[in-house]
């Protein structure tokens, strides 16, 4: 059994007229998946397989609510739980608040990964980076998602509730989530990223 479904498998099944059927320890690429949305092929994943994939700590401000509560269960759909830290609703609030509880749960080891929104993303990011652990990356394509978690495994992701729609941050979220760490030439440097946090704390 091949362990990685690639974008070769989803063709053939397309010409079966055929569904892709993930066995547990299979991981579904990311183009693989691209390919199966733009080819109408279905994707069922094995549920004590999804189970085991961990869970994404979701957190937002006023001006990234409804984006957030669109993609919670778009993640729960690929095979992730979500723990919301907030806010709950579009009254103003404060998005360091929420940033820093998505960012202390991932550092908690509560979460696998975290997604925060706010109006732009910006501040989000910047909240996230000044808690050690965590490497947040602000994200407004498919590209740098990729980038972010292959190059430098970011383990929280920001977005711009009021600058991108849920059908593109929803793929931004699914490539994130679906993209192992490349590690080899790119550990040494994400080493020296988590070395400044040592340092930071020490001084």
């Amino acid at each position: 059994m091949s362990k990685l479904i690639s974008e070769a498998q989803i063709r053939a099944a397309h010409s079966k007229g055929r569904p892709i059927e993930v066995e547990p320890g299979q991981i579904v690429t990311p183009a693989a998946r691209d390919l199966a949305r733009k080819l109408g092929v279905a994707i069922t994943e094995d549920k004590k397989t999804a189970r085991r994939r961990g869970t994404v700590v979701v957190g937002s401000d006023h001006g990234g609510f409804v984006l957030k509560e669109a993609l919670k269960p778009k993640i729960k759909e690929i095979g992730f739980e979500v723990r919301d830290v907030g806010c709950d609703g579009t009254d103003a609030v404060d998005y360091p608040v929420y940033a820093a509880r998505v960012a202390d749960t991932l550092v908690s080891g509560d979460a696998q990964a975290g997604i925060m929104i706010d109006g732009a993303g910006i501040g989000s990011s910047m909240v996230g980076n000044k808690i050690a652990g965590v490497r947040a990356a602000l994200c407004y394509d498919i590209t740098t998602a990729r980038n972010a978690r292959e190059h430098n495994n970011a383990n929280m992701l920001t977005l711009g509730g009021s600058l991108i729609g849920p059908g593109l941050a929803t793929q931004i979220v699914e490539a994130f989530l679906e993209t192992d760490f490349g590690g080899g030439r790119h550990q040494r440097r994400v080493s020296m990223i988590d070395a400044l946090d040592q340092e930071n704390r020490s001084s």
